[in-house]
């Protein structure tokens, strides 16, 4: 094992995505590349906005995406809790002591104050941004506010220099003193801010890289300058961690995709059956390249190569076709029979089984599934193409041609199609494929001169219920001899 220790530390606000599960990803495959410790944290401070059920959806998704953690919720820890709200006595003893050190102090303006502040330092062409007014107050002053009932909150003492570092994806950076002034990390209620629980929390959890999105790049000339406050206190033991900024995922339009995206919500793709192997393996390739122009690959095998000095700083373009694509392909990757396990929950989801399938049922849908695997993206795309098979059978519903479909083929000039198949079928001995085939053949094409559309599209409506549907000749084998020829003299009769 290494000395390198990540994070991954969401807050447990709304549903899981994307941009999330990237940065979840790229620090588990840089701690797995490297030996490290990957250490999954809840920012749950926020209490008007965190909730308990989204706590439980980010435990959920990181298992369903099979990033396990080292460190964390569940599975413990030499440095926990791992929920910041049951942190809340160590915040208060580090804010007190950055008080009782200097670093920190009381302020005492009122939001109004402040605001008019602001306005008037844009007025003059000045940054914007808090002028340090009760840097330097007196204990009379402070006395004054306090008996105006005044509250204060506490503002870390940011140092009047430069701040420089080298980024791990973006090289040197460095902030100008002007443009970070002193900011709050206790609220007037005496709550702690991100601004100060975060770097705490990689301070006493000796975090040693911090991969992160670029939209926290303006955070880090803080939290570097209260690390090495946090050091002179005695407080942290080792150097500064090191960060990298991962870039921007963008969407439609060329924006930076939003939570309210459809395509950035987590549930979305579990809700269609993308498999998270081929969401893993997408989202790695926003930023990152796996090398030798390869774009297929698993998480473990991405984990054996990860470089953070590959992370592209460009911002990355999120396309749902490719996405949907990369997905497909893992689709063709699993075996017929780990495709039918997986395909299973969507087939009860939509009522086709409404108990769990048998031992018969699943090996019947394992024997159909590569009649579609090429065709399959998503796993509930399977459910309308095999979902036929089991209807008309204990534990699942009756069969029943889709209405459209029905009003569009299955029409007067089909009924004697269908009286022609039905009358070559009855006579078909031993039911497989070829036999089945070369019946329909002997009684449409050539008995009634039909071409192939014509001569099947009826048959396939009229047993699948779809013009869509897996090979004719091979799903009537699979559906077996009574249920088919039940369909068709339905159909023939309807």
């Amino acid at each position: 094992m290494s000395n390198v220790r990540v994070r991954f530390c969401p807050s447990p606000t709304g549903n899981p995505h994307v941009g999330m599960v990237r940065t979840a990803l790229f620090n588990w495959a840089y701690a797995r590349h490297t030996g490290g410790t990957f250490v999954f944290r809840i920012e749950d401070t926020d209490t008007a906005r965190d909730s308990e059920q989204s706590y439980k959806d980010l435990l959920d998704s990181l298992r369903w995406l099979g990033l396990d953690w080292d460190e964390g919720p569940e599975v413990g820890g030499p440095f926990g809790p791992y929920r910041q709200s049951e942190r809340m006595d160590i915040y208060a003893d580090v804010a007190q002591k950055l008080l009782d050190g200097g670093y920190a102090y009381h302020c005492y303006c009122s939001p109004e104050e402040l605001e008019e502040r602001r306005e008037a330092a844009k007025a003059a062409s000045k940054t914007p941004g808090y002028d340090g007014k009760c840097r330097t107050l007196t204990n009379e002053q402070k006395d004054a506010y306090l008996s105006e009932g005044r509250k204060a909150v506490v503002r870390f003492r940011m140092p009047d220099t430069d701040s420089t570092w080298t980024d791990l994806v973006r090289g040197d950076v460095t902030f100008a003193a002007e443009h970070v002034p002193d900011y709050v990390i206790v609220r007037a209620t005496g709550e702690p801010l991100y601004t100060l629980v975060n770097p705490v929390d990689d301070v006493l959890m000796e975090i040693t890289h911090v991969l992160r999105g670029e939209d926290l790049l303006s955070s880090t000339p803080r939290q570097l300058a209260l690390f090495d406050a946090l050091s002179a206190l005695g407080i942290a033991k080792g150097p500064r961690p090191l960060y990298g900024h991962l870039p921007y995922v963008m969407g439609e339009g060329n924006k930076k995709l939003s939570k309210r995206d459809p395509e950035s919500s987590l549930l979305m793709y579990r809700t269609e059956g993308y498999l998270p192997e081929g969401l893993i393996n997408y989202l790695a390739l926003l930023g990152w390249s796996f090398g030798e122009d390869r774009e297929f690959f698993s998480k473990e095998e991405m984990a054996q190569v990860f470089d953070v000095a590959r992370v592209n700083a460009n911002p990355a373009r999120f396309d749902l076709r490719k996405c949907t694509a990369i997905n497909g392909e893992w689709m063709r990757a699993l075996s017929a029979e780990d495709l039918a396990i997986r395909l299973v929950p969507f087939l009860k989801q939509a009522g086709v089984f409404t108990v769990d399938p048998t031992a018969e049922q699943l090996a019947t849908l394992a024997l159909a599934i590569p009649l579609v695997q090429e065709r399959m993206e998503t796993l509930r795309q399977g459910v309308g193409m095999l979902g036929f098979l089991y209807y008309d059978q204990a534990g699942s519903p009756a069969f029943a041609v889709d209405p459209d479909e029905a009003e569009k083929v299955l029409t007067d000039e089909a009924t004697p199609v269908l009286r022609a198949a039905l009358s070559a079928l009855e006579s078909v001995d031993q039911w497989n494929t070829e036999n089945i085939e070369q019946a329909l053949r002997a009684a449409l094409i050539d008995g009634l001169e039909l071409k192939p559309k014509f001569a099947f599209g009826p048959v396939r409506v009229a047993v699948t219920g779809r013009r869509v549907s897996p090979p004719l000749f091979e799903s009537l084998e699979l559906l077996g001899k009574e249920r088919s020829l039940s369909r068709i003299a339905h159909a023939v009769k309807d």
